[in-house]
């Protein structure tokens, strides 16, 4: 299976195929709840989920760009590194996302709990709310629409997860554009190959304007694939500087 997969990489997605297999098949498993990467002041958070969430996806398509990402660049980076450092850049990348996501998760619930508190809301409820397992109403006892609004952030940043690879899967195509800057890349819809040196820097402008900008029914993770990304480029940028020093 895969023979033209390195063995990392084959792992990888086939672990990924696993878990998206099963939790589909099996949806009383419960396993979208469990291992999803919630945010780490949520009610729904435990610890392996930010190993866990790297194995989880939301959609067929989603599962399919990752994975279809990681045949297109993983082999080449492992054959390169070394499978051990493969895997550190990996889940670095991974973590990195993970990281990133909830700083700025954290900034939001700062500057939301800060409002909802000076304006004399029981933020503990939303908390209470937000818990999965939690089957009441979940009212929100206020006539100020601005309270409203901000009381259903809150509940939306707890209660929903951060799922898929792709913290990790920007850490491999950053890390690949660094090692290898002048090969050239094709991408769907785009009839004209780019060279990989001009990719991270597009990731970056395209995650920082689209996570900063929180467009209405935008439910991507960008920041994690902006975290994903620099921790790519900075282990290769730093395995290189070794590898140079020692030559």
């Amino acid at each position: 299976m895969f023979p033209q997969l390195t063995p990392v990489t084959r792992n990888i997605i086939i672990l990924n195929v696993i878990f998206f297999s099963v939790t589909y098949l099996l949806p009383n498993l419960n396993l979208d709840s469990l291992l999803a990467g919630y945010f780490p002041l949520s009610p729904n958070f435990q610890s392996w989920q930010i190993i866990t969430h790297m194995f989880m996806h939301g959609s067929v398509m989603h599962i399919a760009f990752n994975m279809l990402t990681l045949y297109s660049f993983g082999p080449v980076l492992e054959q390169v590194l070394g499978q051990k450092k493969f895997i550190i850049l990996y889940f670095a990348s991974g973590l990195g996302g993970f990281l990133l996501y909830n700083l700025w998760n954290y900034y939001e619930v700062t500057q939301l709990t800060s409002f909802l508190s000076s304006n004399n809301f029981d933020i503990h409820e939303i908390y209470k709310y937000a818990n999965f397992n939690y089957t009441g109403e979940r009212p929100i006892n206020s006539n100020n629409p601005e309270v409203i609004d901000a009381a259903k952030k809150l509940f939306l940043i707890l209660s929903t997860p951060m799922v898929g690879a792709s913290g990790a899967i920007f850490g491999v195509i950053a890390a690949f554009s660094t090692l290898f800057p002048d090969a050239k890349l094709m991408f769907m819809f785009i009839p004209f190959p780019i060279k990989a040196k001009y990719l991270t820097p597009v990731i970056i402008v395209i995650s920082l304007f689209l996570g900063f900008g929180q467009f209405s029914g935008d439910n991507i993770a960008h920041f994690a694939h902006l975290g994903g990304a620099l921790i790519g480029f900075l282990y290769i940028w730093n395995w290189k500087k070794y590898r140079d020093r020692i030559q």
